[in-house]
């Protein structure tokens, strides 16, 4: 069993697909994404002739991802609320990570799709779609499309919280649905933060649990960019 302090095993797998730009599947624990990254020589009409790219992302879960079948948004007719929420987490933070103006006027989006889960599938995404996208980078290069390399830092998230009065680390669907506090952390490889997402769910939380949550997930950060890091080699 997973000891508070620890993450569950990831495992990124690259070049997941055969027609994507950069692809991977991340394993977090039974926590599932696939992530591509596809690019597209046009940029959205506010960044026309700015010389400006573009990182945008898309997430959704698959029907059987969940313990009960999930209903596609096609079906419903409407927008996934939490979908869309997560969609432009995900864009905000990979944007994190890319000098616009060294992409050139392209933009390169990154699908999540979570084929199963149990907890921290936004943290997932994050972390694989960082993957994704520096493999599309990569091939841009090699294709003599970029003059330099755009990724100024890597990127990835992680959650943390609040669990029977413990700082925990990671957490997995059990925790997540029962946590007195449960915060979301993105954060680049050289340690500042992007956004915190931190809720107590029962709870209030102090400076010094706000301080222990943050430390745990830099702990756990370590881990996480060597990951992403070795799946790029």
């Amino acid at each position: 069993m997973k000891k508070a302090n620890q993450l569950r095993e990831i495992e990124i797998i690259p070049n997941f697909t055969k027609h994507a730009a950069g692809s991977v599947l991340i394993k977090w624990g039974n926590t599932w994404v696939l992530c591509t990254a596809c690019v597209e020589e046009k940029v959205p009409p506010f960044l026309r002739d700015s010389g400006k790219g573009w990182v945008t992302a898309e997430y959704s879960m698959l029907p059987s991802s969940t313990l009960t079948r999930k209903e596609r948004e096609s079906k419903k007719g409407r927008p996934d609320a939490r979908g869309t929420e997560i969609s432009r987490l995900v864009g905000r933070a990979l944007r994190a990570a890319v000098d616009m103006t060294k992409l050139g006027e392209r933009t390169i989006t990154v699908d999540c799709d979570v084929l199963q889960a149990d907890g921290g599938t936004r943290c997932a995404s994050i972390t694989g779609g960082m993957v994704a996208l520096a493999l599309a980078v990569k091939k841009l290069e090699s294709e003599k499309k970029l003059e330099k390399n755009p990724i100024l830092n890597f990127v990835a998230a992680v959650s943390v919280g609040i669990c029977g009065g413990v700082p925990t680390l990671d957490l997995d669907y059990e925790h997540d649905s029962t946590a007195d506090v449960d915060m979301n952390i993105v954060m680049t490889d050289k340690g500042k933060f992007i956004e915190l997402q931190g809720t107590a769910e029962h709870n209030p939380f102090s400076d010094s649990e706000f301080s222990l949550m943050t430390a745990l997930a830099k702990k756990g950060f370590k881990t996480i960019f060597r990951k992403q890091k070795d799946a790029l080699k």
